[in-house]
């Protein structure tokens, strides 16, 4: 392994992107992978490759949108600078860092623009984020309509496409375990027993989901128990490493990602085949209960957008860490066959409610009391519809805000769900450039950070596809300095 100009540290979507700058400027870039070549491609491969971008309707996204006959028949709502940071500003609590949020929300459309230009390769979300009228049109809706195609496996494979065409020396199953300072400066890194010489590193290497002790410590009891989505090696090692160095936490280091996932399919960690098809996001169709037969969130407070990712701490609270999402015959045919319908799911079905109560082994009379409590509250002067906030709430504790629809029509059907975590919110303290500061809120000479590494941008929850969006334009602007 030669020494180099930039060295990259993570081959997920934020490394891909500061190695393809940094090699676009002539750089000589290397990029070690802690992962072997069949775990290639980090958290990012575990995605729906969903990319929250600015943009003013069809007409604005469809230079970079793959050819799709749909498209004729599709209304896609423009999403502005101002709605994108409204998002972040309402989902973080107003905790985010507000000028890490304007420049990734600022740079997301030309961003994207810049990785189709290089090749990668971006479609509609028909299939999640979109729901068809009576008429045949097709609305999308929630603020996050792009995505690759393929997902996270065709974002990485388009990914490791231009890395090979701009000359991008990858290594994998190459484990960084030290940075090398001079004079306070990185000038390299240590990996295993070969030192790699370099005139920057950019840190890309995620946060600290995978490691159990860390998630003890930082996020608290119990969070050793979460089922981890993605990738196992993201367990913070380059994080502790530039710690040791001086540099500063940024961020918020005592909340996560963590979404409802699926608790009883065998392989429900880092699965591969399966990635995000054990989401269970359906949730604001139906209802949601725990072992005692009782509702503890509001299913239809905001579109699934903004709430999944904070509600699988919510379910991770809850006795044995388990719940229950529970939807009739008649909500069961909305939700989403992608996940609804994965190979080897085996849904609880029963033609009464109290039938399916005992066949979740949940407390009947209190799972009982809570369906009827709640289909007699519903607001039925409002028409349900999923494209929009329909204000047709029920009127029980918690309330369910919108898309209330009553559990009545046989048979019905329970989906057993747990915290799933995808990626912790705390990590490296960093400009908008990814330069890595120190305690004193000076750069680090030489150290830079990207991607999940980076703390600061959320905190507490998130809106759907600003992950991969803020890996994007953060490290393109990294690997522009680096």
């Amino acid at each position: 392994m030669q020494n180099a100009d930039v060295v990259v540290v993570g081959g997920g979507n934020a490394g891909y992107c500061a190695a393809h700058a940094a090699a676009e400027r002539g750089r000589r870039v290397v990029l070690l992978e802690k992962a072997p070549r069949e775990h290639a491609g980090g958290n990012s491969y575990y995605t729906l490759g969903a990319t929250r971008i600015v943009h003013d309707g069809l007409g604005d996204l469809l230079e970079i949108l793959e050819p799709d006959e749909r498209h004729a028949r599709t209304e896609v709502p423009p999403y502005s600078t101002a709605e994108f940071l409204t998002d972040l500003e309402r989902t973080t609590g107003g905790r985010g860092d507000k000028e890490l949020s304007d420049t990734v929300v600022k740079g997301s459309h030309d961003t994207v623009r810049w990785l189709h230009e290089l090749g990668l390769r971006f479609e509609l979300m028909y299939d999640r984020q979109a729901h068809k009228r009576p008429d045949g049109t097709i609305v999308f809706w929630g603020g996050t309509h792009v995505r690759n195609v393929d997902g996270g496996p065709g974002l990485i494979s388009d990914h490791e496409r231009v890395a090979l065409r701009l000359g991008v020396e990858v290594h994998h199953g190459c484990p960084v375990t030290g940075l090398i300072t001079d004079g306070g400066a990185v000038v390299g890194v240590r990996a295993g027993e070969q030192k790699v010489a370099a005139e920057s590193v950019v840190i890309a290497s995620g946060g600290f989901e995978a490691n159990a002790p860390w998630r003890q410590r930082y996020l608290g009891d119990g969070w050793q128990h979460a089922k981890v989505r993605g990738t196992p090696y993201n367990t913070g090692d380059l994080i502790g490493a530039a710690l040791e160095i001086g540099a500063d936490r940024g961020g918020d280091w005592v909340t996560c990602h963590s979404v409802p996932w699926d608790a009883s399919y065998p392989e429900n960690e880092g699965n591969r085949a399966l990635t995000n098809r054990l989401n269970r996001y359906g949730y604001p169709l139906g209802i949601v209960v725990n072992r005692r037969g009782q509702r503890f969130l509001d299913e239809g407070a905001d579109f699934r957008n903004y709430t999944y990712a904070k509600y699988g701490s919510m379910i991770l609270e809850q006795p044995g860490s388990v719940a229950f999402q529970v939807f009739d015959a008649s909500s069961r045919s909305m939700l989403n066959a992608y996940e609804y319908e994965m190979p080897g799911i085996i849904p609880i079905v029963a033609d009464s409610v109290e039938e399916l109560a005992s066949a979740m082994d949940v407390d009947v009379g209190g799972f009982v009391r809570t369906v009827r409590g709640f289909n007699s509250s519903i607001d039925t002067s409002h028409p349900l519809d999923p494209t929009i906030k329909d204000g047709r709430s029920a009127s029980v504790e918690p309330v369910k805000s919108n898309w209330a629809s009553a559990i009545q029509t046989p048979p019905y059907y329970a989906y057993p769900v747990t915290c799933g975590i995808s990626f912790t919110f705390g990590g490296l303290r960093g400009d908008v450039d990814g330069r890595v500061l120190d305690r004193s809120g000076a750069a680090i000479p030489g150290l830079f950070v990207c991607g999940e590494a980076l703390g600061g941008m959320f905190s507490g929850n998130y809106p759907t596809g600003a992950g991969l969006t803020a890996g994007m334009v953060i490290g393109r602007r990294a690997g522009s300095l680096a």
